[in-house]
């Protein structure tokens, strides 16, 4: 984590060696000054400089314009005159009904400029990450603009009628969340009892539907927006989603997590966990009006120091309280409060008010201990420092910049146990309480100021926390934070440890042991970057956000931090759209920059700063991988693989993403040409699985969702099966097809179907008080997981089930198991994962004979070369597991890797690839052949292997 830091002022890397194919191109329009008549002999005016123009990508509105100025001439508001502007100069925008298509969501006014925000609209309907900005001056009342940027889409042309209901678009969202969220395992939490099951209370998750919104994919995908929220159906943690179904057939084709967090590290040996959420119409705090109670008073840190602190005297309680009411009295009125919240858990906290939580309090006005252990002063005066930094650097009053109240809550729990995290949950702070090594999470000044830097993030550009957004997002609440806390604390910028965040923490821990993350890493997207999907990280916004903000921390060493400082919070407040990623990124520090008179020699400082980083056009294409692709850009999510017979089966849209998804097999080996297997008819075609003969999958369409066959070799795409709740894990073998589904109260019921005979039934009968889970088949067999009865106390076995015969035979286990994972199936083995220890989440991978002799581990469950499983695939020479290893921060072996094991147990398991990004959705063909989808590249791309790569 702690490399060597790349200095990009010593270093001037340029793009030279980059792939071809760059996502954004530089192109100058000809001078704006006019000519003089040669007749008048007059000297000639200094030219005006040239107007920048940066094409966007597909869509004919430029991503940039600067250096321009150019009088508006419509009058009325600072909205009224963007617009106008826009509708003037339509050759250059292309924005064909600037009045009717965009709306202002909001307007800053600063030192004579005007910055406009327009959200997209089609046909009436919000465009995701559809915004543009507008920049003026105003002068006396005369208007001229000076730039403009962001992301109007001119390729929309979608329907606006929707076919699939509220009602189902909900029940879609709330089972793609339970199904992400509850992973594949079959536990005893899933345990269900067969009284009262039919009353059994609906799933802790709960879905609300939004509007339609269009997602800028090609023409654009119609979606019904749902928010789900609730609790982790395992972790009990707050869970705040956002979910987007197709509104023409059901399918959701995006989903990410609105948590906003620090992001801490994890504990050593641990797998890394989901964070906080971000939250969404918090209640809010109750608040007092400004008044005589106002008085001063002190306390101390956690770190010892004693500080000054404004307080007020809660004449009722007869306390001072950590509420100060004198920073914005000239403004809104608002305080700056810190609450105690010890008790109350994080998933209590997040998206709500909790019940019956206090001001801090204090009989005297020099606080004691008490509050100092919860970490409320520092909470407190870190609260202040922020509010202090973005109202004297940067004009700005409170986090929405229009006086609102900062509310931080401390002393946070999670399961009753120590917490160590924090996050932004759209209407306050939310600090843990630590642990034994880790203060409470306010006790660091670049912790708080993260925190709340999501809050000004959220009210200026609203990046949106996924992917390159998500990762913009962090890397610039990490720059704000860590320059407020190395303000405050005095720390020059040449320090070795001013790039340090959350130094600070520890109790006992130095400073770069404890850091959670290190903006002097020297991270590169050429070598660093990690392609990932939605799933992992919300899209990296972790695991690649140094890698950004590691250049904006290099430009604050090579500039004067508070010029540096001036230029990303412009590029933040008046330049960035939602969904800008690290390209944007740079075009819009470096115009910021030109914006606020850098020099040129100060402009080349920050662009090999992002050189240095390798945050260049066109940086995405450079990056590599050892498998060989069979079927790149599939431009789908979580929608799963298959193979056998040496074909493989896979979803697949079109270029943009904007079509339903279709099914394409192909052969492992590489040769020929992919066929198309489902039908052009609407729906999404998802979750395939092919035995080289017939490829199987299912298609969601606008009431149920169905389970199809088609032959490889051509024929009608039939019906099999139909769901009206939920069903995935589809595999074939000859005329046997599984699948597991999903009943009315959530229960989980293994299937198979005999497209020979037509005989159709669920291993367990579909009885409510059992679950079977994680079919896999092989010659007429099929095992799973199981969860029974035995002599009155619930058990997890996994089971083989002859499907000709009827009879089962229930697979001995080496002690007490706590969960399972997916079986794997061959003509002479049974493979599966296993958890029967009660730690951090680790699985053995576990084989024995059909009829359950010789019962072997592959991997272990406990050790040093334990995996944290998540998946498995077999064949009749290997057993191939999706895991992760121990690690203790986010990189590379954070993500899903594929490990290799001999099916005869004669060899540790190897690395099947050493591509960096994740590797997820395994499917064995024959041999040691695997197929799985990747995302190195940051696009989804199918690949494969013959054989293992050995240790990467």
């Amino acid at each position: 984590m702690h490399n060597t830091r790349v200095r990009a002022a010593r270093h001037g890397i340029t793009s030279a060696g980059i792939s071809k194919g760059v996502a954004a191109t530089f192109a100058a329009a000809a001078l704006l000054a006019g000519v003089v008549p040669t007749a008048q002999a007059a000297p000639v005016a200094p030219a005006a400089p040239a107007a920048e123009v940066i094409p966007g990508t597909d869509t004919a509105t430029p991503a940039l314009v600067d250096g321009i100025n150019e009088p508006v001439k419509a009058t009325g508001s600072a909205a009224d005159a963007a617009v106008g502007h826009l509708a003037d100069k339509q050759s250059r925008y292309r924005i064909g009904n600037p009045k009717g298509d965009l709306l202002a969501v909001g307007t800053q006014a600063k030192g004579g400029t005007e910055t406009v925000r327009l959200q997209q609209k089609y046909k009436g309907l919000d465009v995701l990450g559809g915004q543009y900005v507008v920049r003026m001056e105003n002068k006396a009342g005369k208007r001229s603009v000076v730039g403009t940027s962001g992301k109007y889409f001119t390729k929309l042309a979608t329907s606006t009628t929707a076919s699939v209901s509220e009602k189902t678009a909900v029940e879609r969202a709330v089972a793609a969340v339970n199904r992400e969220l509850n992973g594949k395992n079959l536990s005893k939490k899933d345990l269900r009892k067969a009284q009262g099951q039919k009353s059994r209370a609906a799933t802790a998750l709960t879905g609300t539907a939004g509007k339609l919104v269009v997602l800028p994919q090609g023409k654009g995908v119609l979606t019904r927006q749902v928010t789900v929220k609730g609790n982790h159906p395992v972790t009990g943690e707050a869970v705040l989603r956002q979910v987007y179904i197709d509104a023409k057939a059901g399918f959701p084709v995006l989903q990410y997590s609105s948590i906003k967090t620090f992001g801490t590290k994890q504990a050593k040996g641990a797998a890394p966990k989901g964070a906080a959420p971000k939250g969404a119409a918090a209640a809010k705090a109750p608040v007092k009006a400004f008044g005589p109670g106002d008085a001063t008073g002190t306390g101390v840190k956690t770190d010892g120091t004693k500080v000054d602190l404004n307080l007020y005297f809660d004449s009722s309680r007869k306390e001072y309280t950590l509420s100060d009411y004198v920073r914005m009295q000239g403004s809104s009125k608002s305080p700056i409060t810190t609450w105690d919240a010890r008790g109350v858990e994080a998933d209590d906290a997040g998206g709500k008010w909790p019940a019956g939580i206090k001001e801090f309090g204090s009989p005297v006005q020099a606080f004691g201990k008490d509050a100092t252990d919860a970490g409320a002063i520092d909470a407190q005066w870190a609260g202040t420092q922020v509010y202090d930094y973005f109202k004297s650097k940067h004009n700005r009053d409170s986090l929405d910049g229009r006086g609102m109240t900062i509310n931080s809550l401390v002393g946070v729990t999670n399961g009753g146990q120590p917490w160590v995290n924090a996050f932004w949950d759209g209407q306050k702070m939310v600090y843990g309480v630590g642990d034994d090594e880790y203060k409470p999470l306010a006790s660091d000044v670049d912790v708080v100021g993260h925190e709340m830097t999501h809050g000004v993030v959220e009210n200026t550009a609203n990046l949106v926390y996924v992917g390159q957004s998500g990762a913009l997002n962090e890397g610039l609440a990490d720059y704000f934070g860590n320059a407020i806390d190395t303000n405050a604390s005095g720390t020059a910028m040449d320090d070795p440890n001013s790039g340090l965040l959350g130094e600070n923490l520890c109790r006992t821990l130095p400073a770069r042991d404890c850091a959670l993350r290190d903006l002097n890493d020297g991270r590169t997207t050429s070598k660093d970057f990690l392609g990932v999907s939605y799933d992992v990280d919300n899209g990296g916004v972790h695991l690649n956000s140094t890698i950004f903000s590691g250049a904006l921390w290099d430009i604050r060493q090579d500039l004067d931090k508070d010029l540096a400082d001036r230029i990303v919070y412009k590029a933040l407040a008046e330049y960035l759209t939602p969904l800008d990623g690290f390209t944007e990124g740079r075009n819009a520090i470096v115009a910021a920059a030109k914006d606020l008179g850098a020099t040129a020699k100060e402009q080349n400082v920050i662009k090999r700063s992002f050189n240095a980083h390798g945050i260049v056009p066109g940086w995405e294409d450079a990056l590599g991988v050892d498998s060989d692709t069979l079927l790149g850009k599939l431009n789908t999510s979580g929608t799963g693989a298959g193979a056998g017979g040496g074909w493989y089966a896979v979803s697949k849209s079109n270029d943009d993403g904007s079509e339903p998804y279709s099914i394409y097999a192909g052969r492992t080996d590489g040769k020929g040409a992919p066929k198309l297997i489902s039908p052009n008819d609407g729906k999404f075609h998802v979750y395939p699985a092919t035995d080289g003969k017939n490829v199987v999958w299912a298609a969601f369409g606008t009431t149920s969702i169905d389970v199809m066959v088609r032959p490889v070799a051509g024929g009608p795409a039939k019906k099999i099966w139909s769901s009206s709740t939920n069903l995935q894990g589809l595999r074939i073998d000859g005329d046997l097809v599984v699948w597991e589904e999903s009943d009315p109260f959530g229960g989980r019921h293994a299937a198979y179907k005999n497209l020979k005979t037509g005989v159709q039934a669920y291993v367990d009968g579909g009885r409510y008080h059992l679950s079977s889970a994680l079919p896999s088949v092989k010659d007429g067999k099929v095992a799973y997981a199981k969860l029974w009865p035995v002599n009155g106390e619930y058990k997890l076995d996994v089971e083989v089930l002859d499907a000709s015969t009827g009879k089962t035979n229930v697979l001995p286990q080496k002690a007490v198991v706590n969960s399972l994972g997916q079986t794997g199936i061959s003509r002479t083995h049974v493979s599966w994962l296993v958890d029967e220890i009660e730690d951090a989440g680790q699985m053995a991978v576990r084989r024995a004979n059909l009829d359950g002799s010789k019962l072997y581990d592959l991997s272990p469950e406990a050790g040093a070369k334990a995996l944290f499983a998540l998946d498995l695939t077999a064949s009749e020479e290997a057993v191939t597991v999706g895991a992760l290893l121990p690690d203790s921060v986010y990189r590379n072996e954070t993500l899903p890797k594929l490990w290799q094991f001999d099916a005869a147990g004669t060899r540790e398991g190897e690395r099947v690839s050493c591509n960096r990004g994740d590797q997820s959705f395994a499917a064995a063909d024959t041999g040691k052949r695997v197929v799985w989808i990747d995302g190195t590249t940051s696009n989804t791309d199918l690949v494969v292997r013959d054989r293992a790569a050995g240790r990467c």
